[in-house]
């Protein structure tokens, strides 16, 4: 079986990466959609070294590797890569032209964030996820959540959103052909909240918040540039390089997908990007209620559930740490989703008091007949840091995960 990849940017060249040392499929054919460089030796060039994770030949087998890369063969747009070989496609950027039946291609793992609308028809103007299904692809997997334009519109039946380890069988091979792999923040998000969804219930979790002080994207500016007609956010054209840049994220909606009982928890969710290239950070507040009697939550409580957590985790996505750690231990830390840094998590309980005359939903007749007409209530707010390695550590490396799964089932 042989894989498709579509569009070569940051995710679609770590996602090569990442099946090219797996060797999970008989060969790559990926489709870059425009000519790029003065020779197919630049395309080439490109792949084998990257300025965050080093040379291909390195990450593969180590300092001491020859390079890996050989019998390009440009009329053919193919070549070896570690054995494997990988065919470029370089005419169109739509997915309903891309001809993936004519190169044996069954799956299909979309990395060009342009196609995430699953409800568009194949032969949409500019482009549809659909549009690879009428191109000969059996199922389609996206590296970004889906998002919906029209308004009220519903995600349609063969469409599903996972995370693996969290939520993986919510796929059904019978019935999904459109799979979204969520975001890299979702992930990490996700692997924070089902610990303390599994241990306390969602009754016990009042309300949550999140905020991710994440690394630059692709989509950002190198310096200051002038803003296109219509932009409301004039954040997103100022420089990366010196600057913390507010702006939002889809992770609070994409995790309710993917875990349905926080639809009942009030869930805040920020981002804030600054300038490094890969290694990012979930800071999870959460305000949990107190039992009258038992233990009461303390940072111990917390770090044991973590901890125990992660020690069953049968694919060891989860990770807890009490080492301190910075940005740069995070990267490439291989298939980690959450690495919990246990060291800084931190609880502090306080009462709240609530008047029973001013809370809406209380009969006032029996009210009325009480003594003490205020009610305190003990809650505890617990912050728990989650590193994630925002490209290959984290999220390539599940999306790789998620692809061979849904290989097997075809």
């Amino acid at each position: 079986m042989k894989l498709g990849i579509n569009g070569l940017g940051r995710i679609g060249k770590l996602t090569l990466w990442r099946h090219i040392a797996q060797k999970s499929f008989d060969g790559l054919v990926v489709n870059i959609g425009r000519n790029a460089g003065k020779s197919f030796e630049d395309v080439a060039h490109y792949i084998e070294r990257d300025s965050t994770y080093g040379r291909l030949e390195t990450f593969l087998h180590g300092y001491s590797a020859e390079p890996v890369i050989s019998d390009l063969n440009e009329n053919e747009g193919t070549m070896m890569i570690d054995g494997l070989e990988v065919k470029f496609l370089q005419e169109t950027r739509n997915p309903g032209e891309t001809a993936w039946a004519d190169h044996d291609v069954k799956i299909v793992v979309d990395t060009t964030g342009s196609f995430l609308d699953p409800t568009l028809p194949a032969d949409a103007p500019g482009g549809s996820i659909r549009g690879h299904l009428d191109s000969g692809a059996e199922k389609v997997i996206v590296s970004a959540p889906f998002k919906i334009k029209q308004k009220g519109a519903k995600m349609p039946e063969d469409a599903v959103t996972t995370v693996m380890g969290v939520n993986e069988n919510a796929y059904d091979p019978r019935h999904h052909k459109l799979i979204s792999n969520a975001s890299c923040t979702t992930t990490c998000l996700a692997h924070m909240m089902k610990p303390l969804l599994d241990y306390f219930g969602r009754q016990k979790i009042l309300s949550a918040s999140m905020a991710t002080v994440h690394a630059a994207t692709g989509s950002q500016q190198v310096l200051d540039r002038l803003p296109k007609a219509g932009a409301s956010d004039l954040r997103k054209n100022r420089s990366i390089s010196n600057n913390i840049i507010l702006t939002t994220t889809g992770a609070a909606n994409a995790l309710r997908l993917v875990i349905p009982e926080m639809e009942t928890i009030g869930f805040i969710a920020e981002s804030v990007r600054v300038p490094t290239t890969t290694g990012s950070l979930i800071i999870l507040v959460l305000s949990l209620q107190e039992e009258m009697t038992g233990d009461s939550i303390r940072r111990e409580m917390v770090n044991e559930v973590y901890r125990k957590a992660a020690e069953k985790d049968p694919k060891r996505y989860l990770h807890y740490t009490e080492k301190q750690n910075v940005s740069c231990d995070i990267i490439g830390y291989p298939r980690a989703a959450a690495v919990i840094e246990g060291h800084e998590t931190h609880t502090r309980t306080a009462e709240i008091a609530i008047n029973l005359e001013r809370a809406p939903g209380f009969d006032q007749s029996v009210i009325a007949q009480l003594d003490n007409k205020i009610v305190r209530i003990p809650i505890t707010q617990a912050v728990v840091y989650g590193w994630y390695d925002n490209e290959l550590g984290s999220y390539v490396n599940l999306l790789g995960d998620r692809t061979v799964t849904i290989a097997e089932d075809l």
